[in-house]
């Protein structure tokens, strides 16, 4: 992807975090979206085929993003997002979360989630096989692990609905000492 692609995407995805600053999901349109990001229709078409898929890339840019980081163990790194990695991935994904990073928390909360929800469990399930070793010792030796994988990725997502639901009042750190807890 060259420069003026880049910089077309980051203007639709920023447009596209602003509206979802302000309303939900659903009642976003794709020409509002070109409105604010100042790009045209065709524009946008040749980018992304619908708003579903612009959510879609807007979460493969969060996961892309946290699972550079955990598979190339990178302090420092830079998609949608820029940031310094530290502690685990678990950690570093509620960070991302707490700080909204382009509104990640309205398509956690709004009505139409299932899509976004897809992505998250899908991804996260790819970071927790990348991170089995902190619960293996947690593990019944009579558990399939792809069960035992589904149920850490299962719990987590609880965790962060949990926090989104109850404002967010414990930190990420505290949170991922809840989370370790729970599996």
């Amino acid at each position: 992807m060259d420069r003026r692609q880049r910089k077309t995407r980051t203007a639709i995805f920023k447009a596209f975090s602003d509206l979802l600053s302000k309303k939900s999901f659903d009642q976003i349109t794709v020409g509002e979206i070109i409105e604010l990001s100042d790009v045209g229709r065709s524009t946008f078409y040749s980018h992304f085929e619908t708003k579903d898929f612009l959510l879609k890339e807007l979460c493969e840019e969060l996961f892309c993003h946290i699972f550079d980081s955990v598979c190339q163990n990178n302090e420092q790194h830079e998609h949608i997002f820029k940031c310094d990695n530290s502690g685990s991935v678990f950690l570093h994904l509620l960070q991302h979360l707490q700080k909204n990073d382009n509104n990640i928390l309205e398509l956690l909360s709004c009505r139409n989630n299932e899509l976004f929800l897809r992505y998250f469990k899908t991804n996260l399930r790819k970071m927790v096989i990348s991170q089995l070793p902190l619960f293996e010792k947690r593990k019944s030796d009579i558990l399939p692990e792809d069960f035992w994988i589904d149920h850490i990725a299962s719990v987590f997502t609880d965790t962060v609905r949990w926090w989104i639901d109850n404002g967010m009042k414990v930190s990420p750190e505290t949170l991922t000492e809840y989370f370790y807890l729970a599996v």
